[in-house]
């Protein structure tokens, strides 16, 4: 269920016709699950309970053609990776990667 179902209204925009990031024109998102194996942990081989989020903030060369960036920390526990880049300079220049903090490095 989405906030605004419980009638939670956040901001003064309306939202677009899904609710959702893609709503925005041009923004894409991927996503992966990985889930091999079952049983007990044996490190190197698994089971494998993972996944990643991209958000491709238009369709064009983000290195090229940079876009309007902001950050916030939820929590300040979770690892960021270019959080003091994008407050300083204002500006998103590559994938945004959405994992679990034990796979910020892999991403």
């Amino acid at each position: 269920m989405r906030a605004r179902e419980l009638g939670l209204d956040f901001g003064t925009l309306p939202t677009g016709k899904f609710n959702a990031i893609t709503d925005v024109p041009g923004v894409t998102v991927g996503h992966v699950s990985l889930i091999h194996g079952q049983g007990k942990l044996i490190p190197g081989q698994g089971p494998v309970r993972t996944g990643v989020t991209a958000i491709l903030p238009h369709g064009g060369n983000l290195y090229t053609q940079k876009c309007p960036a902001a950050v916030f920390p939820f929590n300040g526990y979770g690892k960021s990776i270019g959080m003091m880049y994008v407050e300083e300079m204002g500006i998103c220049e590559n994938p945004i990667l959405i994992t679990n903090t034990l796979s910020v490095g892999a991403a």
